[in-house]
């Protein structure tokens, strides 16, 4: 059977991924959920939007002869991952996972771990602060029911309508970040209290360098429940999978 590969991808490592996938000539598809509006360009062909959960993902698996999956999806899109296990299953396509690994305090980091969104909406409870939220437009509406707030939004379009939370400030940026930038980011907005999911890897590591520098604690969304999968850190080991 001939080798074809669908990359579920959207974060630094499967465009990493594709870049050594395309350099090894493996046939491939390299796929988007579609939620950035203009998505970074990839050396494999490329498809936008949903399957369908997983009978439209098995339907696309069966019908574009997909051997191997590579699920190198954010950490956080638990669902995308959840529906790849099960149709890979269900119609006996390899799966593997290229994920990051969490995020680990570190001294000076002043943490507070949450479960969930909603456990990070509660954590915000109290008096009026200067929240960084750095979470992506799909979250935003959650914390409208903490409107005291003034949310400094960094975002990686420009949204199409106001958001939820009516005191905020946006800022339309794209990683990979560094320290200096979002240590100036934060002095500049002043503020005074970080909200992120623990994604792991460097793009976005650095607000993490940058709250500890300036005693910015940090409420750290942990990371949802994973399907059972192989999972491996590098491209090069992806590809060793493949190989053999």
């Amino acid at each position: 059977m001939t080798t074809k590969l669908l990359i579920l991808g959207g974060t630094t490592e499967a465009s990493a991924l594709a870049q050594a996938v395309a350099r090894a000539g493996f046939d491939a598809v390299f796929s988007y959920a579609g939620r950035v509006a203009k998505p970074k360009e990839q050396p494999l062909p490329t498809r936008v939007g949903g399957f369908g959960g997983v009978d439209g993902l098995a339907t696309y698996l069966r019908d574009n002869s997909i051997t191997h999956v590579i699920d190198a999806t954010h950490p956080f899109a638990a669902q995308m991952s959840w529906n790849a296990y099960h149709a890979c299953a269900q119609e006996g396509v390899a799966l593997i996972a290229l994920t990051r690994p969490a995020w680990q305090a570190q001294a000076g980091d002043d943490w507070h771990h949450v479960a969930d969104i909603e456990g990070a909406v509660a954590a915000l409870d109290g008096a009026e602060k200067r929240v960084l939220l750095a979470l992506g437009k799909l979250n935003l509406p959650a914390f409208a029911t903490q409107p005291q707030h003034h949310y400094i939004l960094r975002l990686v379009d420009q949204p199409e309508t106001p958001p939820a939370v009516p005191h905020h400030t946006v800022i339309v940026a794209r990683g990979p970040f560094d320290v200096p930038g979002d240590r100036a980011l934060m002095e500049q907005h002043g503020v005074e209290v970080v909200v992120c999911k623990n994604a792991g890897g460097i793009g976005a590591e650095a607000k993490l360098h940058a709250a500890r520098v300036l005693n910015i604690p940090v409420i750290m969304i942990d990371r949802p429940e994973l399907p059972p999968r192989p999972a491996v850190a590098a491209s090069e080991e992806v590809l060793a999978w493949v190989n053999n």
